[in-house]
């Protein structure tokens, strides 16, 4: 796909792709920090483990794979970038390990060191794609307009329409609350997972736990636990998928 392309189309297209970019990047790293910093408060990381899984399936490995679909395909084809593209499918095979390796993890040290493996790798595979893979694609006339369309994966949220910076926030919910998807979780892990998340929460904060079963005995065994401590208000109630804002006072 080398055509002809007007350089201000295609420099909005390089622009929106670097801020989507950097808004991934920037997130991951608040997520793995906060996970290292959770060691040294002597608090359990698992809270922030469970959010930067669930913003990895979501959010960066979608990415990834419409990348592969469209940016890659074309580079692909470069003798410029080839060898490139193939070191960076590569690197999303690691990613997708790391991933996986993350949502596993069961000791804080197990997911304190894949959570900064994860953000280390994650961050120079994102600086290459800005410096290398982008630079090449526009300097040999590759259309990314016309390849992109209008794939949010690679190029964001429109101005004006953005979400919370990686947030999972819904339109249903507060743009600062977190919301903490247990579906991915075995059954015995999920409680323990929300009043990890919970616990972490300030005065007047709330997070929005998302599972595949109405939480009712969560709510009876909050009640038991933290009696006038909590809020619970459902966002959504089935049948596939309940949603509950759940916070401090």
């Amino acid at each position: 796909m080398t055509t002809q392309t007007e350089p201000g189309a295609q420099n909005a297209v390089l622009a929106r792709i670097r801020a989507h970019h950097d808004k991934l990047g920037r997130t991951m790293s608040d997520h793995a920090v906060t996970i290292a910093r959770s060691i040294d408060r002597l608090m359990s990381p698992a809270a922030r483990q469970a959010v930067l899984a669930g913003f990895c399936a979501d959010e960066v490995l979608p990415h990834a794979a419409a990348e592969e679909e469209t940016l890659y395909a074309a580079a692909a084809d470069l003798p410029a970038t080839e060898l490139l593209v193939r070191a960076m499918r590569d690197e999303h095979a690691a990613l997708r390990a790391l991933a996986a390796d993350l949502a596993t993890a069961t000791t804080p040290g197990e997911i304190v060191s894949t959570s900064s493996a994860l953000n280390a790798l994650f961050q120079s595979h994102l600086k290459k794609e800005n410096d290398v893979l982008l630079p090449a694609l526009a300097a040999h006339g590759v259309d990314l307009a016309s390849l992109l369309g209008d794939a949010h994966e690679i190029l964001g949220e429109p101005v004006g329409d953005a979400c919370c910076g990686g947030c999972a926030c819904t339109g249903d919910t507060d743009g600062d609350d977190v919301e903490l998807d247990v579906r991915r979780l075995i059954p015995a892990r999920r409680h323990e997972q929300i009043f990890a998340v919970y616990g972490e929460l300030a005065a007047g904060t709330a997070f929005v736990l998302v599972n595949d079963h109405d939480p009712k005995p969560l709510y009876y065994q909050f009640a038991a636990e933290h009696p006038g401590e909590f809020t619970w208000d459902y966002v959504e109630a089935g049948p596939a998928v309940w949603k509950v804002r759940i916070g401090r006072p």
